[in-house]
């Protein structure tokens, strides 16, 4: 039943470990309904729910919230209005872990850190009272490369997409000690560097990421939001699957492909 599968992903990415601001946990979907197939996805967008659709999920789990902040009316007027109706009308459940699996060890840092050849020492940023949970990873890799070698690597491990990768750095420096944070991280741009040779996250701003390269502060790689987070996904497909054979059944699980990055088109020269 959707209650026990729910329980299982709850365990393994807390609800307490939710920043306080955050919407997370089950969306919409009757808990005493069954579930045979479950499509994990960065976003619940209409993509992603016609693929559940053809793929007859009864259960998409997302990372990203529907429903973030307050809203007045789910009607089918509008954009999130018209996933939710079109969820609770096939019978799908969405469920999210946001900042949960952020947090949780292993988590969305985790898997991008795997995923980047990195071995995790521990958190960027501790959780107050549990060294092995919090926000971001720390790690090193198996020995020094150049950043530009590293940014490569980078480039080919993740989900391609249109935006690429942003590099500030000398190419030539060497790097061996990094530090990574899966989705929005340019706030933790001091930690990072008090403790890495190069730091891995998305959506760096120029002014912040201008003054901590003015300051002497660690070389950055800027990746795509989506294709930053996206690792974690087949990972809790997996982690899933295993937890639902262990109590005596079995599920399908499957892992979007569709890029939901906001980004379409690159203009311009690399240099």
């Amino acid at each position: 039943m959707l209650t026990g599968v729910v329980g299982m992903l709850d365990g393994r990415y807390p609800p307490s470990l939710a920043a306080e601001w955050d919407a997370v946990g089950l969306v919409c979907g009757d808990p005493d309904m069954s579930v045979a197939r479950v499509l994990f996805a960065v976003d619940a967008d209409m993509a992603v729910v016609d693929e559940a659709l053809l793929l007859q999920a009864d259960l998409v789990v997302t990372h990203h919230p529907l429903l973030l902040r307050g809203v007045h009316s789910v009607a089918a007027t509008d954009y999130k209005g018209r996933v939710l109706h079109t969820l609770i009308t096939h019978g799908i459940a969405l469920y999210t872990a946001h900042t949960n699996a952020d947090h949780a060890r292993p988590g969305v840092s985790d898997a991008l850190a795997v995923t980047l050849g990195i071995t995790v020492t521990g958190p960027l940023v501790p959780e107050p009272g549990d060294p092995e949970v919090g926000t971001g990873r720390v790690g090193v890799l198996p020995a020094s490369v150049t950043l530009a070698d590293f940014a490569q690597q980078v480039a080919t491990a993740l989900p391609a997409t249109a935006a690429g990768l942003r590099v500030a750095g000398d190419p030539h420096s060497l790097v061996r000690t990094v530090a990574v944070c899966g989705g929005s991280g340019d706030d933790l741009l001091e930690v990072a560097s008090a403790v890495a040779d190069v730091y891995v996250t998305s959506d760096l701003r120029h002014h912040p990421g201008q003054e901590h390269r003015a300051r002497g502060g660690c070389t950055l790689i800027d990746v795509p939001h989506w294709a930053g987070e996206w690792p974690w996904l087949p990972v809790a497909a997996r982690n899933l699957e295993a937890d639902v054979q262990a109590s005596g059944s079995t599920v399908e699980t499957y892992v979007s492909g569709i890029v939901t990055d906001p980004w379409t088109t690159h203009l311009g020269s690399i240099r």
